[in-house]
């Protein structure tokens, strides 16, 4: 039988965190002076202590590492576990939120997803906007520990193939993350704080740019304007494209960098074709606007840039309606959504070195078909890959897929259209943010849908931020006799 008590141990100190997280919202509603403070007091004492008692109970069973079975559990329970407590101020507060709306926008949020299930968000509490920009930076960081650390363990969806990079040492699972995390946090708070300066600087208020800085760097989403970024001046919208893609890159070549390898990140096959993409994306979207829009180059560039880095690192703000920019581009996003960025980094989807593995796959397969007497091995930035990296991949696809087909045709037996339920299932499962079409749409929000689809989209965001396969392990058969 699995031993349960070092996930609760965990995940009680995180909730404990979580609930000490809730002081800084407390403090911004105490200074705005609307009386919403006593919606963080009551939430941060019952996360904290809810947290607390879960890891005293559980404290006895802490061991110097964890099983392969208990960090499946892990891996998923905080991720289940975080968005059923963060949820309490959108209860509580201003809002008044019923919980399936309350649980929608803290799964949302922590999974930096960035679809939104409330509106008029300018008038909205400050505090209750900054903890929705603490739930996607909290969650930001924490995926690309999860990233780094626990799914090359696991061996989920190709990440292996990152093992050596993520710090890989002899230690424990828990011991090697607590060296990883410290190390990424100091990256991430850096960029974070440059961030917030960039988007003072260009004209952003001190409260927005933190909100703004801390859901950009975590490719999240949320902002503090249902208009989104048509809401800031054109300078704020190049700001964003810079530190969208930063997030989107592997934050392990951050530390290389850091550590005086000054070539590690542009010597990485993911982050070359990772900008070749979005270049070739945005020639391409702007060319369209500029053949049918009155729009002057710069503008169109502009737009294209913004709009096109924004869905790609799955992001999901929007600066336009591109649902006005015609059927193409339409379509053209829809695919966009599912290419993501770089492993290893805020960025979500399906991940860039998935497509380069198997577009290498294919290759070879082409060139045996031409020399069948020849040897050939795919590779990856210059190293073979075994074929148990390459099951893996295929496994991924393959979950991706009938995932996505199973989300969409749940979403349509509750009452919703084919747009609709495609792109929602989509924008859930591959952490994109907004739809398509005029409901859940670039200038729409999710508010709209029944409570069935919204419990449906929470569980797909879940499951698309743990990249498939760490969820659904835990509910095989195998792995409970394990």
């Amino acid at each position: 039988m699995i031993d349960l008590r070092p996930v609760g141990y965990v995940i009680g100190i995180l909730l404990a965190l979580l609930g000490g997280a809730m002081v800084l919202p407390f403090l911004v509603d105490l200074a705005e002076g609307r009386g919403q403070w006593m919606v963080f007091a009551q939430s941060a004492i019952i996360t904290g202590l809810f947290g607390t008692l879960l890891a005293i109970a559980c404290s006895n069973g802490v061991k110097e590492g964890l099983t392969i079975q208990q960090t499946f559990l892990l891996t998923t329970g905080v991720w289940l576990a975080l968005p059923l407590f963060g949820a309490l101020p959108f209860v509580f507060g201003a809002t008044e939120a019923r919980y399936v709306d309350a649980f929608f926008e803290a799964m949302s949020g922590l999974t930096t997803t960035g679809s939104t299930v409330l509106s008029g968000l300018e008038n909205l509490p400050k505090g209750l906007l900054l903890w929705r920009g603490i739930l996607q930076w909290l969650g930001g960081i924490g995926i690309i520990v999860v990233a780094m650390v626990f799914l090359p363990e696991l061996r989920v969806g190709g990440m292996q193939i990152f093992k050596a990079e993520a710090f890989d040492t002899l230690g424990k699972i828990l011991p090697r993350a607590t060296t990883i995390s410290i190390q990424i946090s100091f990256i991430y708070v850096s960029i974070t704080m440059a961030c917030v300066v960039a988007y003072f600087a260009v004209g952003m208020s001190a409260f927005d740019a933190t909100v703004h800085a801390m859901t950009t760097v975590a490719t999240g989403g949320f902002s503090n304007y249902d208009a989104s970024f048509a809401a800031f001046p054109a300078a704020v919208e190049y700001v964003a494209v810079v530190f969208m893609i930063l997030a989107a890159l592997p934050f392990v070549r951050y530390v290389q960098l850091l550590n005086g390898n000054q070539t590690a990140v542009f010597k990485d096959a993911q982050v070359r074709s990772f900008l070749t993409v979005i270049f070739a994306l945005v020639v391409m979207t702007a060319l369209v606007l500029l053949s049918f829009d009155q729009l002057e180059k710069e503008t169109a560039v502009r737009k294209a840039l913004f709009n096109i880095t924004s869905i790609i690192s799955g992001t999901g703000y929007a600066s336009s309606d591109y649902m006005q920019w015609g059927s193409f581009l339409v379509t053209l996003f829809f695919f966009i959504g599912l290419i993501g960025g770089c492993a290893g980094s805020t960025a979500c989807s399906v991940k860039i070195f998935r497509y380069q593995l198997v577009f290498a796959s294919v290759k070879t397969q082409l060139m045996k078909i031409k020399s069948p007497n020849g040897v050939f091995v795919p590779q990856y930035d210059g190293r073979a890959i075994n074929d148990e990296v390459l099951n893996s991949v295929m496994s991924f696809f393959t979950f991706f897929l009938a995932t996505l087909g199973a989300v969409a045709v749940l979403l349509g037996m509750t009452g919703l259209d084919f747009i609709t339920s495609l792109s929602a299932a989509a924008s859930a499962l591959a952490n994109i943010g907004p739809g398509l079409g005029a409901e859940i749409g670039p200038t729409g929000n999710f508010s709209g849908l029944n409570d069935t689809a919204k419990w449906i989209l929470s569980a797909a965001m879940l499951i698309g931020r743990l990249e498939l396969l760490a969820v659904y392990a835990i509910l095989t058969v195998q792995f409970w006799r394990a």
